[in-house]
């Protein structure tokens, strides 16, 4: 398994520099085609008038996002005009997330920006949460501070899930190109330590199967801290710029109500996240 098509995709009045980069850092390590995406749709202001004066404000509205879809295709294109290989950038007056999930069917891998837990604007960004429950293919969410696709430490959080198994299926092209791999289950108050490490090693023989070198860890269980707070403390401890995970392995209806380790992966700003639904 490779990534034959990298997908990045883009959003106005967003810093694009770190996705950017990262995209098309595994366009080069794959040897693989990458095609950019934006869409956005002109949302009209709360206040509101009719008529001709509406036409105008509709008209001068759809303009400036046009405008803007290009000011994004030319960054696209120049970021990636010495790269090689296949180059491709699609985009639309469409509503974002919508546009990505459709554009996702071409794509291995999609690679976004993250969320901040204040700003979501369904008219201008395509949300990773939406991204990562529809579009049927991994994404790769890369914080604005992040300048490169650290693959020195890779951490693998894994609970037994149908979503953690997928995650670290669709990870092997990346985690074969990583210097480490760590792999940790963060166990509930009642799991059998035995039987959580027993499964963890089996995940860590099955990467090994699949050329990959990889420690197994089960962390302690304590109820004093949220599993997103220990799983970031063991990223911290093994310096891990990257983070494989399966999202939503609760309903997310229990994550936006109590929050959860996909709500804190998706808008923390300290490593890159590749999750899987």
């Amino acid at each position: 398994m490779t990534y034959a098509t990298v997908m990045v995709s883009l959003a106005l009045d967003q810093p694009n520099e770190a996705r950017l980069q990262v995209a098309g850092e595994l366009a080069e390590r794959f040897e693989a085609a990458i095609v950019g995406v934006a869409a956005a749709q002109f949302a009209p202001p709360l206040y509101f008038t009719d008529g001709a004066e509406a036409q105008t404000l509709i008209d001068e509205g759809e303009a400036s996002v046009k405008r803007r879809l290009a000011g994004l295709e030319a960054q696209f294109r120049a970021a990636t005009k010495n790269r090689g290989g296949h180059v491709e950038w699609r985009s639309a007056m469409d509503f974002p997330s919508r546009f990505v999930l459709a554009q996702a069917r071409c794509a291995d891998i999609v690679v976004s920006g993250g969320q901040s837990p204040a700003f979501s604007d369904s008219f201008s960004l395509a949300s990773p949460k939406d991204l990562v429950l529809q579009a049927g293919r991994p994404l790769l969410v890369v914080p604005d501070r992040a300048g490169w696709l650290d693959l020195r430490n890779v951490l693998v959080a894994w609970k037994d899930t149908p979503e953690a198994r997928r995650a670290v299926a669709d990870a092997l092209p990346v985690l074969r190109k990583a210097r480490d791999v760590t792999i940790v289950e963060i166990p509930e108050q009642d799991d059998d330590r035995s039987a959580v490490m027993a499964g963890v090693i089996d995940v860590a023989a099955w990467l090994g199967r699949h050329g990959v070198t990889a420690t197994a860890r089960v962390s302690e269980a304590t109820a004093d801290e949220t599993p997103a707070a220990q799983l970031e403390k063991v990223a911290g401890d093994i310096g891990a710029g990257l983070i494989v995970a399966g999202a939503y392995g609760h309903s997310r209806f229990r994550e936006l109500i109590l929050g959860g380790v996909t709500q804190h992966l998706v808008t923390q700003t300290a490593r890159s996240v590749l999750l899987s639904h």
